[in-house]
């Protein structure tokens, strides 16, 4: 199974995150790497903000002047993606989740903190994988069907 590093960092101060959080979210990764066969060592980066940081970023990158749960910002295409010379590890690309958002969905979802942070984790590894769930029905099926199946495996459920 591929390696993945993990650059994690949490700069909000509102929501405690739940222990083992780093730890999920890098098996998180890794499974979503192994449903696609990708089997090359790779590295994401994974910020926690607050809702106020991620509707500034959601405003400068998509032009949506609201909170959202999650961004992804893919530095690949097409799979290929530039390979960090320091690591020899392929560069995957951001992930910013809000953590007040993901604490509001966990409550009306009624499942833990950890199940929604690892499922946006999952979810925007699939963006940084190539998947757009907005391009059409079939394609969110896919996408969805792929998020649903890593969870499963891990053992991350509702």
């Amino acid at each position: 199974m591929p390696k993945v590093k993990i650059y994690f960092s949490n700069r909000q101060k509102q929501v405690k995150l739940p222990e083992g959080l780093r730890t999920n979210i890098r098996k998180c990764c890794e499974e979503a790497l192994s449903a696609e066969q990708i089997e090359v060592d790779s590295e994401v980066s994974v910020t926690v903000v607050d809702n106020a940081e991620i509707k500034k970023l959601n405003r400068e990158h998509r032009d949506k002047d609201k909170v959202t749960d999650v961004l992804s910002f893919p530095m690949g295409a097409d799979g290929e993606y530039d390979i960090n010379p320091d690591t020899g590890r392929i560069m995957l690309g951001d992930i910013v989740i809000s953590a007040s958002k993901a604490e509001d969905q966990a409550k009306e979802y009624g499942h833990s903190l950890m199940r929604e942070l690892c499922f946006l984790t999952t979810h925007s590894m699939f963006h940084l994988l190539g998947y757009d769930h907005e391009v059409s029905v079939e394609e969110e099926k896919i996408m969805f069907d792929k998020q649903n199946m890593v969870l499963e495996k891990l053992g991350i459920t509702r």
